[in-house]
């Protein structure tokens, strides 16, 4: 059971072991080894430390200490081993630090981060990670590595559509394919037919 902060929530805690935080139609629901923090109007904010797990809608979120602020507990964030699930995405994230905001649906994804997008069969790596999850649109900054069957692409920046499949890099992008190379001032690659499209600067080997 978790650890209680009684003076902290006096009569507000029990609730809490027994029942979900709600926020709108959205079921909340928390556990961690220890939790303390303060309900009172403006400061609203819960820390989960050891083991901690937050779940909200169909985000599942684990790590090492998580802390939930705002109204209706929009503000979520996470750190020490942090890693997420996005079950009817298919989406699953492992980062050094997340901060994700319930009501606009974007996780930030800060230090070394990786994000998988199982459906499409992409892992992708970077130091920054920006999820747009009302649009499915995703940021990638710093160092990206996106792993796609025998191709790898690489770049300091990254925009990946994922409904209509697309990937755009700049930043020193380049894409290897097998045992061809291919280098641009921005490249796009369509991750449903594996064509890529190169635009300023463009070079390339191929191989027959």
């Amino acid at each position: 059971m978790c650890s209680i902060v009684r003076r902290l929530f006096p009569v507000l805690l029990p609730a809490l072991l027994l029942c979900p935080l709600a926020a709108g139609a959205d079921v909340f629901t928390f556990k961690a080894d220890k939790m303390s923090g303060s309900r009172s109007s403006g400061r609203e904010i819960t820390v989960l430390v050891g083991n901690a797990e937050v779940r909200s809608d169909n985000l599942l979120l684990r790590a090492g200490r998580i802390e939930i602020q705002g109204d209706d507990n929009q503000f979520i964030d996470c750190s020490e081993g942090v890693t997420g699930l996005d079950e009817e995405k298919q989406i699953s994230f492992r980062t050094d630090r997340l901060r994700y905001d319930r009501k606009l649906k974007i996780a930030r994804l800060e230090g070394n981060s990786t994000l998988e997008d199982r459906k499409n069969e992409i892992i992708t790596r970077g130091r920054f990670i920006e999820y747009d999850d009302l649009t499915e649109v995703v940021v990638f900054q710093i160092g990206i590595r996106l792993f796609k069957d025998d191709m790898v692409c690489r770049s300091e920046y990254a925009v990946y559509r994922r409904q209509e499949k697309l990937l755009d890099l700049s930043g020193f992008p380049v894409v290897f394919k097998k045992d061809d190379e291919f280098r641009a001032d921005r490249i796009r690659v369509d991750l449903d037919t594996d064509d890529v499209t190169m635009e300023g600067a463009v070079t390339g080997s191929i191989k027959n």
